[in-house]
């Protein structure tokens, strides 16, 4: 026990990332609290926020790990809860006001894209007509909820898949709004580039498993370290500063015409770094809050 610091981790109980990371706090400080954002109560306007009675106003510091296991509208609502934690004196880690313009996929895409950093082709819409002409025009197309992680959710549309109006408009009854991307050839693999505040801390590999046309692991496939070219470092730095985030995974991928960006997440890159990389990954963000922490 180095630190008598207070810190809380927002996120999933029995989620993997969470418990190391709760136990690299409760090593470093002899305390840690699992917070689930669904089990926090905020009451106006005297701002009484709690998480099964326990005040979280009595914490000096809270990491995000994971809002909810599933993404969603609601964790716009509860990360506003988060940042009134944070203006009311907590440390937050990382920036709340910067996490909620990340979960939707739409709105991170948006902020990426003002910053110069490169990506698939992309179409946003609410036609049938229209999704059905930038397929036939690209070839194929991944279809992409707006909060969705791990792919869950993701469909893959071709010009020549039989019934595909129909595809679009079973896909289109379950998402308003299309979010639809060019499918790229990749070399059966893309990338996590992640950063600890402004530090590099490492790059993984998703090496996706043979006959799947994404990478995840829930996909079947694997981690390996990897040694990134300067070209991806410059982009994946570019979309970090985006968003000034305290914790960065960068996904990126390598293409015939470049290294292109697909997203940035505040939530991902333990396992990776962890199994890729061996890098103890939770024990040096510990460190980077307490010091934060301190310095404050």
């Amino acid at each position: 026990m180095t630190s008598s610091i207070k810190i809380g981790v927002i996120g999933i109980s029995d989620g993997w990332s969470t418990q190391i990371l709760a136990d690299a706090i409760e090593r470093n400080t002899g305390f840690c609290r699992v917070i689930s954002m669904s089990e926090v109560s905020m009451q106006i306007p005297d701002f009484k926020i709690t998480h099964k009675g326990f005040n979280l106003l009595d914490l000096d510091a809270l990491i995000i790990k994971k809002i909810d296991k599933v993404y969603s509208p609601t964790m716009h609502d509860q990360l506003e809860i988060v940042r009134k934690l944070s203006e009311l004196g907590v440390r937050v880690f990382s920036d709340p006001v910067m996490v909620n313009k990340l979960v939707n996929r739409l709105s991170c895409t948006m902020r990426l894209n003002r910053a110069g950093v490169p990506m698939p082709r992309t179409l946003i819409t609410q036609e049938i007509d229209e999704a059905r002409a930038f397929i036939e025009e690209v070839g194929a197309a991944v279809f992409k909820p707006l909060y969705s992680t791990k792919a869950r959710g993701m469909m893959l549309l071709t010009k020549d898949q039989n019934e595909l109006v129909s595809s679009l408009k079973s896909y289109h009854s379950q998402n308003d709004i299309m979010y639809i991307q060019e499918k790229l050839e990749l070399p059966g693999q893309d990338l996590g580039v992640v950063f600890l505040g402004k530090d590099y801390l490492g790059t993984y590999a998703r090496v996706g498993s043979k006959g799947s046309w994404n990478t995840t692991i829930r996909e079947g496939g694997r981690y390996r370290s990897f040694e990134p070219s300067g070209e991806i470092m410059q982009i994946a730095i570019k979309a970090r500063d985006a968003f000034d985030l305290d914790f960065t995974c960068v996904d990126v991928a390598e293409t015939a015409n470049g290294p292109v960006c697909f997203e940035v997440s505040a939530f991902g890159g333990f396992r990776g770094l962890t199994e890729g990389l061996g890098i103890n990954v939770a024990d040096q963000y510990v460190d980077y809050v307490i010091e934060k922490v301190k310095k404050a």
